[in-house]
């Protein structure tokens, strides 16, 4: 896990927000979502963009992969939030997670 991810698992445990890592949601391809958020009817996935700035999925194949994961889970219902490791660490992901489970 990406020091992102774990920041941002601390701060949803200290905000008693219910979470799945590595939540596999389109079983025919080995798609995950860094966090589901629970209960799974809430239909909320978070992603943190790790390679954002050393260019990890941002090139060729990886980027169109990262595409058509979010576009296959948005056709099934999903709201995927995605986040820098800098927006988490600002605390503008919980916020904005808090508002996707109607926590304002």
């Amino acid at each position: 896990m990406s020091a992102g991810e774990e920041t941002l698992a601390f701060q949803l445990n200290a905000a008693k927000i219910p979470f799945e890592r590595e939540y596999r949601f389109f079983p025919p391809r080995r798609f995950r979502f860094d966090f589901a958020l629970l209960p799974l009817p809430l239909m909320v996935a978070v992603e943190v963009e790790g390679g954002a700035w050393n260019g990890g999925h941002k090139r060729g194949k990886e980027a169109d992969t990262d595409c058509e994961k979010q576009n296959l889970a948005m056709l099934d219902g999903w709201k995927v939030f995605r986040f820098t490791p800098a927006m988490v660490d600002s605390g503008v992901a919980l916020e904005t997670i808090e508002q996707a489970v109607g926590r304002e």
